[in-house]
């Protein structure tokens, strides 16, 4: 059985996530003391703190900031440049980018500002997800571990010694008290919370005769590195409140673009909206651990107000976990293509993963599927 937040609909299952005694998430939690948050003093530290990294005499970027183009990456650039900064910003590219994907990273752009592209080896970047989806049941692992590291190894590579991430997902998503409270994203950070899944860097050497040249931009510069230019990362959402709805509104002001209906899996029109994997990502957290995307949004807006828990719970039920026939309009199948793997190859390997404890299934132990290839979770909510 599945335990769910007393408040939002996130389940027990969540990595890192916690109960208190009375069945209240430590995301809620987290989100509750943001009352007790001076934001007003958190900006006048930010200002301070970005005065404090300003390039003096112009003679190079202030900042880097990681964009991808989606709604949040957008809010970051644009509050930089209300802040008087000229950032440089960073792109790690996806690995099957959409059309709207690409229209938002151009509007970041016609924003005015300088602007990098880093396109991994496309041979080794499939050879990677082949591999993740396989080992870790992550088609995404290569991206994820990217856009961590190419933007701070471009900080080491230019001298820039400030990167501006977005929110703290632990602190946003629910963690540990210690990693919620940092307002720092690095190397630790990373090697916890930035998804490598056990996965590490050096364990793709030698497989599919890939080797270390092969990861370079998947390997996080050194210390010595980082201390001899002094590179630190912040969390703008530890300064100021973070809110991914609020965020799209002031970002479609600036020319982003969403979609006219809601994307697959997801329960918003504004979200993940630049690579066809996302889909398939978000699949295998449902599998193993019986949420995905619905789940994450609604429980952020649930939060906020914006919808009951009997509604949000009803959205979930409605979009969380289909199996990914496309996503933004494009077919599976021609999303496996680069990683020569069929949809029945696909199939087996999503069996492999799936937490058979929270999923419904036969006499035999075989799972339940309707005639979409739909599984049914064995609860919905809390009895």
């Amino acid at each position: 059985m599945l335990r769910y937040c007393a408040l939002c609909v996130m389940p027990d299952t969540k990595p890192d996530l916690q109960f208190n005694e009375d069945g209240v998430c430590s995301a809620c939690l987290y989100y509750e003391n943001r009352d007790e948050v001076n934001w007003a003093e958190r900006k006048k530290e930010l200002q301070t703190t970005l005065d404090r990294y300003r390039s003096k005499d112009g003679s190079n970027w202030d900042c880097i900031v990681p964009v991808s183009g989606g709604k949040d990456s957008t809010f970051q650039v644009i509050r930089m440049l209300q802040m008087g900064l000229n950032p440089l910003c960073v792109t790690a590219t996806t690995c099957d980018l959409s059309d709207i994907g690409r229209r938002n990273i151009e509007n970041i752009k016609d924003m005015g500002v300088d602007y990098i592209e880093v396109s991994p080896n496309p041979i080794i970047r499939r050879k990677l997800n082949r591999i993740g989806l396989n080992q870790v049941g992550d088609i995404s692992w290569a991206e994820h571990v990217g856009i961590f590291t190419i933007p701070v190894r471009a900080a080491v590579q230019f001298g820039i010694k400030l990167i501006i991430w977005g929110e703290n997902s632990q602190n946003e998503y629910g963690g540990p008290a210690s990693a919620s409270e940092n307002n720092v994203l690095n190397r630790r950070w990373l090697e916890e919370f930035g998804g490598l899944l056990g996965l590490r860097v050096s364990d793709f050497i030698g497989m599919e005769n890939i080797s270390a040249k092969d990861m370079i931009l998947y390997t996080y510069p050194s210390d010595e590195e980082l201390k001899r230019v002094g590179v630190t990362g912040l969390f703008l959402g530890h300064y100021i409140p973070w809110d991914g709805y609020s965020n799209v509104l002031v970002s479609q002001a600036y020319g982003f673009q969403s979609l006219e209906t809601t994307i697959e899996g997801s329960v918003v029109n504004y979200e993940n909206l630049d690579n066809h994997q996302m889909g398939i990502h978000d699949y295998f957290k449902f599998l193993k651990f019986g949420f995905g995307r619905a789940t994450d949004l609604a429980c952020l807006h649930l939060r906020r107000g914006r919808l009951t828990r009997e509604d949000a719970m009803e959205l979930v039920r409605r979009h969380d976990g289909k199996f990914p026939w496309s996503y933004l309009g494009k077919p599976l199948e021609k999303i496996l293509a680069p990683l020569d793997m069929s949809v029945e190859q696909f199939v087996k390997i999503c069996d492999r993963f799936t937490n058979k404890k929270i999923f419904e299934t036969d006499a035999r132990g075989n799972l339940i599927r309707d005639k979409q290839g739909n599984l049914t979770k064995v609860n919905y909510d809390n009895p």
